[in-house]
């Protein structure tokens, strides 16, 4: 029992470090292609910043990535998955008692 769940805290933990180095790949690329793209707007025409464009909604992307791996979102945390992860096995269990029933 105790392997199995010193198991299951490595293979969590080992998700969330997967998910903090997407994260940060994500931003990185981010902070890099947008600055390339800014480069590359000043040197042809720096009349009209489209660049800007891409670092909005590029922006907007890495806002809710960052919501969702530092647990910000209050809609969807670890908590209301698992009281909706309760919900649905105790729903299941009434379906299945009700069927039962009907036998």
């Amino acid at each position: 029992m105790e392997n199995y769940s010193r198991e299951n805290k490595y293979l969590r933990a080992k998700e969330r470090v997967e998910e903090l180095k997407s994260f940060y790949n994500n931003l990185i690329s981010y902070i890099f292609v947008c600055a390339g793209l800014a480069i590359i707007n000043y040197f042809t025409y720096w009349g009209y910043k489209w660049f800007l464009w891409v670092i909005f909604g590029w922006g907007i992307g890495i806002f809710f990535h960052a919501l969702s791996t530092f647990r910000l979102n209050p809609f969807l945390s670890k908590q209301w998955e698992q009281r909706k992860i309760k919900q649905y096995m105790e729903q299941d269990k009434e379906d299945y008692m009700s069927s039962k029933r009907w036998e």
